[in-house]
């Protein structure tokens, strides 16, 4: 019964037989001339995106452990049998490569070296690799990529550069960190290797503009309120309130520092909004102070964050301090010495306006942290874009600007009862 139905129900059209498939495309073979940390790490990544690996070693016996799948061969076998090489040595071992000049004739190498400081040597080492190797086309690129990072697969978006004389060379090269997931950028010819290999040894290249110019509001608003609020206090009325100068002044300094800060981040936007309306076109290249000035916006916001944290915390350590405590105790004392037996005064406005400029404060705070994160791209680019305008223009930095202005104006009304003595019990 069963093979009678299964003979009606077979269509003609259709292959008893299994079909045919084409063979898989064999992957194709990279080199990489060093079995150091970068070495391993770099073969392990390309194996990961289905390229074949070999590696070219002095000692091919042993060389140390290498990822799974890879081969290891002599230099002379390894480089005659890939037509992209990768050279993961140091300069001062760049010798070798000249006695395989012959096997390297119309090979890609991409030179990954660094140094260990600017100006180690008198031409970049990719100048110094295609002097080697004249017949090679050599490309600079992939050097700011760290081991790390390799083996921990950080690398979805990350921005690489490329240099090279040869473009074709340039366009295998490029195909090949697409494939890894990388972003490449060409930086032109061989003559632009030096400046990729000083790219990793800049530090923190970005946040130098913006930190000289917190340190210098910081230092002149800092000044400004010692001589207004200690020397001339003391010059005047012979008062010694030298303490406050940790915290009091500099939790007066952090908000308005905090504030300038915010409003330098975005002001830059403005002004370029508006130079290219006075232009008429948005093709026209910004002046190198104003491009400068936008390339660190980021890290502005981001020290105006920081400094509205500190103010924060510096903010509620006041009940704290020292000389608060030592008010307060005074001022029981004082009460037992005359006997007085009259309650406090409690001012319930005062007490509302005093919690409601903490809470405001607080508010503000968190708004400043959201501002923060949609800055980062890994979340503002889960946003579109009336949601990402939303939560920068409308919502949070009139926010962040009126309740920080409210927890400043209400630290500054207790903070002089605080401190001078007048203290009620609206302050506890």
């Amino acid at each position: 019964m069963t093979v009678v139905m299964s003979e009606e129900m077979k269509p003609e059209s259709v292959s008893l037989h299994p079909v045919g498939t084409a063979a898989a495309p064999v992957p194709e073979l990279l080199c990489i001339f060093g079995t150091g940390d970068l070495g391993r790490s770099l073969g392990l990544r390309l194996l990961q995106s289905g390229y074949r690996v070999v590696y070219g070693s002095r000692r091919p016996h042993s060389c140390g452990p290498l990822p799974q799948g890879a081969q290891v061969m002599s230099h002379a076998e390894a480089a005659q049998s890939a037509s992209l090489i990768f050279i993961c040595v140091h300069r001062e071992h760049y010798e070798f490569l000249e006695t395989l000049a012959s096997h390297l004739e119309g090979k890609v190498l991409v030179d990954l070296s660094n140094n260990l400081k600017k100006g180690m040597y008198q031409e970049a080492n990719a100048a110094y690799l295609q002097s080697l190797v004249p017949g090679a086309a050599v490309v600079k690129g992939l050097n700011t990529l760290s081991a790390w990072a390799l083996q921990n697969g950080l690398l979805a978006g990350k921005q690489v550069y490329l240099c090279g004389n040869s473009a074709e060379a340039k366009q295998a090269v490029a195909k090949m960190a697409t494939k890894l997931g990388l972003t490449v950028l060409d930086r032109g010819t061989l003559s632009a290797a030096r400046e990729l290999e000083d790219f990793p040894l800049q530090l923190f290249p970005e946040w130098r503009l913006p930190l000289r110019v917190a340190i210098g509001l910081i230092a002149f608003f800092f000044f400004y309120l010692l001589i207004r609020d200690v020397i001339y206090a003391y010059a005047e009325q012979k008062k010694d309130i030298s303490f406050r100068i940790m915290v009091s002044l500099a939790n007066k300094v952090f908000p308005i520092v905090s504030l300038v800060m915010l409003s330098l981040c975005y002001l830059p936007g403005v002004i370029a909004a508006i130079l290219q309306l006075y232009r008429g076109t948005k093709y026209r290249r910004f002046p190198d102070w104003l491009d400068r000035w936008m390339l660190c916006r980021k890290q502005m916001g981001l020290i105006a964050l920081g400094l509205a944290f500190l103010h924060a915390i510096y903010t509620f350590i006041i009940p704290i301090r020292y000389a608060v405590r030592h008010k307060l105790i005074s001022l029981v004392v004082d009460e037992m010495k005359n006997n007085k037996t009259t309650p406090f005064y409690f001012d319930n406005t005062e007490a509302w306006g005093t919690d409601s400029f903490y809470v405001l404060g607080i508010l503000g705070l968190f708004l400043y942290v959201l501002l923060g994160l949609t800055s980062l791209p890994s979340v503002g680019g889960t946003l579109s874009w009336r949601e990402f305008s939303f939560i920068q223009v409308l919502l949070v930095l009139p926010c962040v600007d009126r309740t920080l202005t409210r927890i400043r104006q209400g630290w500054e009304r207790t903070q002089p009862r605080e401190e001078m003595g007048t203290i009620k019990a609206t302050n506890l």
